[in-house]
């Protein structure tokens, strides 16, 4: 007798129709579908701009589901609560989701699948978030890989399957269950004013990414590796946030810079390595998950950084330091919701060399106002730049802000886009960010720019003293 019981399929961070291992089979199997996204434990901590980014990646979501006769079914709570009593208050037979590595989430899905499992019901976690599982790449001598170039030259020939398309139809059930209005939700409460500013700049939903990387195979992928650091030129994929929210898969993603690559584009290898970047981020994530909260070289955890968030740490999270390359690369993340690379590494070495100052101080703000904010990269990327993490940056390598914007920004049209105090006719961007920043802060146009908060020569020579001495 052919099984008939509807699927309920969990969608969290994987917001598409194609490349979708669990929907496509679920699609085959001739069964009812009923997508549902929870606000449950993990999500109700997530930071002001990522659940405000989540809120438009499920309202996207919603649309493009109504377009193959299906709907989205939004519940609050326990995230093992909900789902069981969704699954018996539908008689559906199995619940999938696409899985996750950060120990959060770990954590909460080991219980869900449990709870369901013993319950009576089929619980089952998919692969779609990576292109190899973290368990399956492995070091000649059978552990984890603790450094990337290794671990890249180990994936770089592997077979990535091709992705699956997207499912013309999905079957609805007999009836469908009630669901929450994502409007009660209030996921973008916490940005206040300034969520209308990031609209402007946020790329959403499935077909966005998709043509977010046709243009970029189009343009600029040839000279990626050549112009991937010059913060003012749009020479990145900016792939980010929609991997984050699984607008896109990595299957899709990977698969487009093979061709490239086959094609002779010169920057194409190196795209591909940063999205293996990606896949070693979670690597470590799932294989050494204390790197989320803690210094993953103990060593360092005697190193005499700053917990203490003091008026230098308000003025770095202002992008008010009086330093313009980390300030404008501060107030870029404040209008956007994004932040060039490059920039990131310069903010962070300054806060955490410079201002000696703790990186999970770092970590956190980026966890607030990043709408490409992904666990795993943003522990790893803090803790590389910081000295302490894997592979990372030896310590004496300080980043030097007047130096980089010498070479990467040599017309400071950058630093004059976001930096409203440094640019005689500021432009849209400038002013936004007096616009996105919280109105507690007071801040204006009209104020002079600050001196910096410490001396760029002074900052490293204590930084490596610190060094010295630990």
């Amino acid at each position: 007798m052919t099984n008939s019981k509807p699927i309920i399929i969990w969608f969290r961070k994987d917001f598409r129709l194609a490349d979708h291992a669990a929907l496509s089979e679920a699609s085959r199997s001739g069964r009812p579908i009923i997508p549902v996204v929870l606000l449950d434990e993990i999500v109700e901590t997530f930071g002001a701009a990522p659940k405000w980014r989540l809120s438009q990646a499920i309202e996207h979501f919603e649309n493009r589901l109504k377009q193959v006769g299906s709907q989205l079914i939004l519940r609050r709570g326990t995230a093992a609560v909900e789902l069981l009593a969704l699954a018996q208050e539908t008689g559906a037979g199995d619940i999938w989701w696409t899985r996750a590595y950060d120990p959060k989430a770990i954590v909460r899905d080991t219980k869900v699948k449990t709870t369901l499992k013993d319950a009576g019901f089929e619980a089952k976690s998919w692969p779609g978030h990576l292109l190899f599982e973290p368990w399956a790449v492995k070091t000649k001598q059978g552990g984890f890989f603790k450094v990337y170039s290794p671990m890249w030259r180990a994936v770089k020939d592997l077979d990535v399957a091709p992705p699956d398309p997207a499912p013309q139809r999905l079957l609805a059930p007999e009836f469908w269950p009630d669901s929450d209005r994502l409007q009660d939700w209030a996921l973008d409460k916490d940005m206040d004013r300034g969520a209308h500013v990031l609209t402007q700049h946020a790329n959403v939903g499935e077909s966005a990414a998709n043509a977010r990387l046709a243009n970029f195979l189009r343009g600029s992928i040839g000279e990626y590796k050549d112009r991937r650091d010059f913060p003012a030129q749009s020479a990145t994929s900016r792939l980010s946030e929609n991997l984050t929210w699984g607008e896109i898969g990595p299957r899709t993603v990977w698969h487009a810079g093979f061709r490239a690559l086959q094609e002779g584009q010169r920057g194409a290898e190196h795209f591909l390595k940063e999205l293996v970047w990606r896949e070693f981020a979670y690597h470590l994530v799932f294989h050494t998950p204390e790197i989320t909260h803690k210094n993953w070289r103990s060593e360092w955890d005697a190193f005499p950084w700053s917990d203490h968030e003091d008026e230098a740490v308000l003025r770095w999270k202002q992008g008010r330091t009086g330093v313009p390359l980390v300030d404008a690369a501060m107030r870029e993340m404040y209008v956007t919701g994004h932040m060039h690379n490059r920039s990131r590494m310069i903010v962070g070495s300054f806060l955490t060399k410079h201002m000696l100052k703790h990186w999970r101080i770092g970590q956190k703000w980026f966890e607030e106002c990043l709408i490409d904010w992904d666990p795993a990269a943003n522990a790893m990327g803090w803790q590389w730049v910081a000295g302490s993490g894997p592979d990372a940056a030896p310590y004496f390598r300080i980043f030097n802000p007047e130096t980089q914007a010498q070479k990467f920004d040599a017309e400071q049209t950058y630093i004059q886009r976001y930096l409203a105090e440094k640019a005689s006719d500021p432009g849209p961007e400038a002013m936004a960010f007096f616009d996105a920043c919280p109105r507690a802060w007071g801040l204006s146009p009209d104020d002079p720019y600050p001196t910096p908060i410490i001396g760029l020569a002074e900052g490293r020579q204590r930084a490596l003293a610190a060094y010295e001495a630990r």
